[in-house]
């Protein structure tokens, strides 16, 4: 079976503003083409065959945009939420019935790398999560840092950390993740939940494992002007090539 995926656009593009003009962020464009259908299309290119996209802010101009995904390559189906429930409450709204891995990508930064690589490290019997991760002291960056990570051995994330700290590692959360669909249970059904702020930090601190796996590509966080700004220099001085 096809590993099933869910694109994270609901996010309500407050930082960025004044450079989206009324655009939620995943439309902004790289080179011509929204952030969206450039992640689309790597999905595709990397084997996916369905997508599910959660939307709140400006839904149906991702829906005009993406439409039923043919001109990507995929079958997209959409989870509309009246409320917005986060990152964590919005995959649970879709996934909470799946049965096998999943990968959860956010929709809002430009990100490459290899799939298929991340499925070989991924162990589902021993760690319910693999997160995606770029070290910024190697990996071209808009220093639009997520949750930062520490590592033990064998790649086991020993502490996430998200907000003010978030300066003590050079590891950071890229937003792509293998999961395991039992580890929705944690989530509060209906409620705005986090994976960075919430969800990682409390399986943490209960014991659970999780794994990551340090990117092979880019991932570029475009949450504010001046990120947006970066990223498109990046390309412009051939730090980043796309594709």
């Amino acid at each position: 079976m096809a590993l099933l995926a869910i694109v994270l656009a609901a996010g309500k593009s407050t930082r960025i503003a004044s450079v989206a003009a009324g655009r939620p962020k995943p439309l902004l464009e790289i080179c011509g083409e929204a952030v969206l259908l450039r992640n689309l299309r790597w999905l595709a290119e990397s084997g996916i065959e369905q997508v599910w996209i959660n939307l709140h802010y400006r839904a149906e101009a991702i829906r005009e945009c993406v439409g039923d995904g043919k001109r990507v390559g995929l079958q997209v189906r959409y989870s509309y939420e009246p409320e917005i429930l986060g990152t964590a409450g919005g995959v649970r709204q879709i996934a909470s019935g799946w049965n096998d891995t999943f990968l959860v990508v956010y929709g809002d930064s430009l990100v490459r790398t290899d799939l298929s690589a991340m499925q070989r490290a991924h162990r589902p019997g021993v760690s319910p999560i693999t997160i995606g991760i770029f070290d910024r002291s190697r990996h071209p960056n808009t220093a639009i840092a997520g949750g930062t990570v520490n590592l033990g051995p064998d790649n086991r994330v020993t502490a996430f950390t998200e907000g003010g700290n978030a300066g003590l590692s050079p590891l950071v959360n890229a937003g792509i993740y293998l999961l395991e669909p039992p580890i929705l249970s944690k989530v509060p059904a209906g409620e705005f939940y986090d994976f960075g702020r919430q969800l990682f930090p409390e399986l943490l601190a209960a014991g659970v494992q999780i794994h990551a796996q340090l990117i092979d590509g880019y991932c570029l966080g475009i949450d504010t002007p001046q990120a947006y700004r970066r990223t498109l220099e990046l390309i412009d001085e051939g730090m980043v090539e796309l594709k």
